[in-house]
């Protein structure tokens, strides 16, 4: 399912806002709070929706913008707000940081620029994007279904069909559309004497401005010809003034805005009783959540330790260094953090380093800072024996896999031990918060962090801040480090969770290590197969295009969803169902449906997956591969990224390949072992439905599995009976998985093509045929409700808020609780194995590597004349690393590619 982006219009939601609810809203000291009201009604309703993965507060900042320079009369009547919403507007822009939100703007544009760009990065993603505002400038973004404006006052979507009631026009043409018209309020000058009926008939019949101009000879009457040569250049610099910037910033990270579910109003509690937000305090006052109520309590213990208050100290005397750190000893628990030139460890560098051990003082020590009239540094070869004592010690990072890169790479040396993360502890905590470091100062120390921005000038490095300046940056991280790590632990304790912490020390942070090594290793590709691959990629999508346009009888954006629709359904007049607001659905279910109702729908399938491939994948690893001298390309793990525990992996997505088609296989054959190598894949077997058997002890699935039975047969015959079994394997198979996953009926019937009574029979038949099975899952569901979390097998917990969801999220709580316990175990196992076998190869300095982690599966690199013998120690491993019910199962495959491992 696509991922949603909300976007809000901070300071145009907050006017609706202000203007909407009675503006005698006042507290008992007499302050108005009309404005906080409807804010925090809207957070309200965000958090129990709760359907947005990202979302972003938009926000003006002070000065003018570029369309100043364009006429410096744009917004020059501006009238100042009225006083009262004045006084609550810079109280409502805290609270979004205190709750844990992030606003985004850029000098020289405007909060609509900044949505702008939001928005056309979200497409790049294919993401939904939901733009909370009633701005008719914004108008512009609204694209079929993917983009929509929403009135969060009147619970209004304007989507396409809105904007053609609404103006009469498609919102592709409302940059041509307010051109003519103009805007009073913004002193936007347009075509004067032309109204709104006027700029509606021009544009209904000539589409655009330009032909607009292109056909003047031809309008009727002479008087809005005249008007529209008259005020020509008026209406190009009002088209100027009213196209948004979408390339205000040069890339965005959607991760440093994800939706937090946790509550926000907790981190502003005081001030929602300070003015009297009656109606969201009740609501809070009425939860009782185990981590929510744990959170509050350790919050409530450490108030007068809040405050952050310590000194930055600069280092840049080895004396002085050699002095500090000889306070140090084995046991002393030490913040540590670096500062480098850039994200990409191949070819970024050390700048400096920062640490922490005590809640007075926090140093920064640079050491490759380059800019006219920089101050003394320490040098290399101290900054190299200063980091070995540092790490002679407990040191604790946050997300500390990036820094042991840098450090590793600096120090020359491959090997350095670690203590703990305080990323991992806070993702033990809850998998679904926010993790970034300034979020968690934030939330849980009420203490704002210097951003990176505040400190490194746009296009520059932080090789070039100034020293005392990089210190008070730096140092803080290790200060803010130090104080969470420990803050953590007693949540932990206040949790009832006390035994995650000896799980973090066992499992996750020597797992750090693990995926460090496997980063480090990387994967070879072959790069001439690649550019030929591309070029096929590329002579397939020209030949599917020309046969596209010539089955449609014309030319069009083939990746448009809304021209394709437009072709699809009336040109061509294929049956669809009705047209909804946001235009004709043309994604694969629908394409699929279509096969067989014209000859144009198997090329249009075969395109989109060409498309994908080439875009998605072929194009950037090529890309990465050309970059690194050895052609080997380095994704990077992401242990805290999803909530079960599986491991995700980004720079580039090497766990989404394609797996079922003819293409996605062939990508895999550009991965390779180099000479004298062989790549190793071990592979676990259906290792959910063990952990199902091994759970439920439900006889037939004990059975089946402790005799090396096909599972999916035996629920066939479960199911259909041994005549019709064989032929039934595959639906079994479906029913297997699927209620696994939390699959419904509906789903299921959408799965196999069959009705939905249907489907309703084979779930019964399924939970009649294996009682313990639909038992224990109810078991889950009652836990979960009772307890608020459910456990995997290292007892991890993930936590559900079934008090405030809505009926249609605690349905899906119950089926992510079943799916979590699951997921989760099988996270767990394969977690502990891959710890095992780093452990062994560097224990035993084996000639292997351990490459790629992919859902249930391994694959490592060793030398040819070993592949036998160690694929065999790896998967014993893998069988055996946890004793359960019943055995695990693992297969092995040994190839020169990644496609020979299948």
């Amino acid at each position: 399912m696509s991922k949603t982006v909300t976007i809000i219009d901070t300071f145009g939601f907050f006017f609706r806002s202000f203007y909407a609810l009675p503006q005698h809203l006042k507290n008992s000291q007499g302050f108005p709070t009309g404005l906080l009201t409807g804010f925090t009604n809207f957070i309200s309703t965000l958090q129990k929706q709760h359907d947005s993965d990202y979302i972003v507060f938009a926000i003006d900042t002070k000065g003018d913008s570029f369309r100043k320079e364009i006429d410096p009369n744009y917004k020059a009547n501006r009238q100042p707000p009225p006083q009262e919403l004045s006084m609550q507007l810079p109280i409502a822009i805290e609270w979004i940081d205190k709750m844990g939100y992030k606003t985004l703007g850029f000098d020289g544009y405007e909060a609509d620029d900044v949505i702008a760009t939001v928005v056309r990065f979200a497409k790049e993603k294919s993401y939904n994007v939901r733009v909370v505002s009633h701005d008719k400038d914004l108008f512009q973004l609204i694209d079929d279904g993917r983009v929509v404006l929403v009135d969060a006052i009147k619970k209004q979507v304007m989507d396409e069909d809105e904007c053609f009631k609404k103006y009469g026009i498609s919102p592709k043409q409302f940059i041509d559309y307010q051109s003519i018209l103009g805007d009073s309020a913004d002193n936007i000058p347009g075509v004067k004497g032309i109204g709104k009926v006027g700029a509606e008939k021009l544009l209904i019949e000539y589409e655009t401005l330009d032909n607009i101009y292109a056909n003047i000879e031809n309008i009727k009457p002479l008087g809005i010809q005249k008007k529209l040569l008259e005020f020509k250049e008026q209406a190009y610099m009002s088209k100027k003034l009213v196209t948004l910037s979408c390339s205000v910033f040069e890339s965005f990270d959607f991760e440093e805005f994800k939706m937090d579910i946790e509550n926000p109003f907790l981190n502003i509690y005081d001030e929602l009783v300070k003015y009297e937000q009656n109606g969201i305090l009740r609501a809070l006052n009425a939860k009782n959540l185990v981590h929510v109520e744990a959170v509050k309590k350790v919050e409530a213990e450490a108030q007068t330790n809040k405050k952050v208050n310590f000194r930055a100290v600069l280092i840049d005397d080895a004396k002085e260094l050699k002095r500090v750190l000889s306070e140090l000893r084995d046991d002393t628990i030490v913040a540590f953090d670096t500062e480098t030139t850039g994200l990409d460890y191949e070819n970024d560098s050390l700048v400096g380093f920062s640490f922490c051990f005590n809640e007075d003082e926090a140093y920064y020590v640079p050491i490759a800072h380059f800019y006219l009239g920089v101050g003394e540094q320490i040098s290399q070869e101290d900054a190299k024996i200063a980091i070995k004592k540092i790490f002679n010690s407990r040191v604790v990072g946050h997300n500390i896999k990036f820094d042991l890169h840098f450090v590793i790479r600096f120090l020359g040396e491959g090997e350095l031990d670690i203590f703990a993360d305080s990323m991992i502890l806070a993702w033990l905590i809850n998998p679904e918060s926010a993790l970034s470091l300034d979020k968690l100062s934030e939330k849980l120390l009420e203490h704002k962090m210097i951003t990176f921005k505040e400190s490194v000038k746009k296009g520059e490095t932080f090789a070039s801040v100034a020293l005392e300046e990089a210190c008070n940056y730096a140092a803080e991280d290790a200060y803010i480090t130090l104080r969470l790590y420990y803050l953590f632990l007693e949540m932990l304790k206040d949790q009832g969770a006390e035994h995650l912490i000896e799980e973090a020390k066992e499992v996750e942070f020597p797992f750090i290590k693990t995926l460090l090594k496997m980063e480090m290793h990387g994967i070879e590709l072959n790069s001439l197969f690649l550019e030929q691959f591309l070029a096929e990629a590329k002579d397939s999508l020209s030949e599917l295009t020309k046969k596209i346009y010539e089955l449609a009888s014309l030319e069009f954006n083939i990746n448009s969803t809304q021209q394709l629709g437009n072709v699809l359904f009336e040109q061509l007049g294929l049956p669809t169902s009705k047209k909804t607001k946001t235009g004709y659905s043309t994604d694969e279910k629908v394409l699929n449906s279509l096969l067989g109702e014209h000859e144009i729908i198997p090329y249009l399938l075969e395109y989109r997956e060409v498309y994908k491939l080439y875009s998605t994948y072929i194009e950037p690893l090529l890309k990465l591969s050309q970059q690194d001298k050895e052609s080997r390309i380095h994704t990077s793990f992401v242990q805290t990224g999803t909530t079960t525990g599986r491991l995700s992996s980004k720079n580039p997505n090497l766990q989404n390949i394609p797996t079922r088609t003819a293409l996605g296989t062939k990508i895999r054959e550009a991965f390779v072992a180099p000479e004298g190598k062989k790549l190793i894949g071990i592979d676990y077997s259906q290792i959910e439905l063990r952990l199902l058997a091994h759970f439920t002890q439900d006889r037939v699935l004990v059975e089946a599995f402790m005799q090396d039975k096909d599972i999916h047969m035996q629920t066939a015959i479960a199911l259909f009976g041994e005549e019709d079994a064989p032929l039934k394997r595959n639906v079994a198979k479906t029913v297997n998985f699927g209620l696994l996953y939390g699959m419904g009926q509906k789903k299921l019937s959408e799965t196999l093509k069959i009705t939905t009574a249907e489907a309703k029979e084979i779930i019964e038949r399924y939970f009649s045929s294996f009682p313990s099975v639909k038992s224990y899952f109810r078991s889950i569901v009652d836990f979960s409700k009772e307890a608020g979390y459910v456990e995997t097998l290292l007892k991890r917990r993930r936590y559900f808020d079934y008090e405030s969801a809505s009926p249609m999220f605690r349905a899906a709580y119950e089926r992510e609780a079943v799916n979590s316990i699951f997921q989760g175990s099988a996270s767990d196992i394969i977690k502990l194995s891959m710890n095992k076998i780093h452990k062994l190869i560097e224990d035993e300095k084996l000639n292997a590597k351990m490459l790629l982690q992919i859902h249930d599966e391994l694959i490592f690199e060793v030398d040819t004349s070993e592949a036998e013998i160690l694929g065999e120690k790896f998967k014993n491993i893998m069988q055996n690393i946890m004793p359960l019910n019943i055995p695990l199962k693992a297969s092995m495959k040994i190839g020169d590619k990644w496609s020979e491992l299948k």
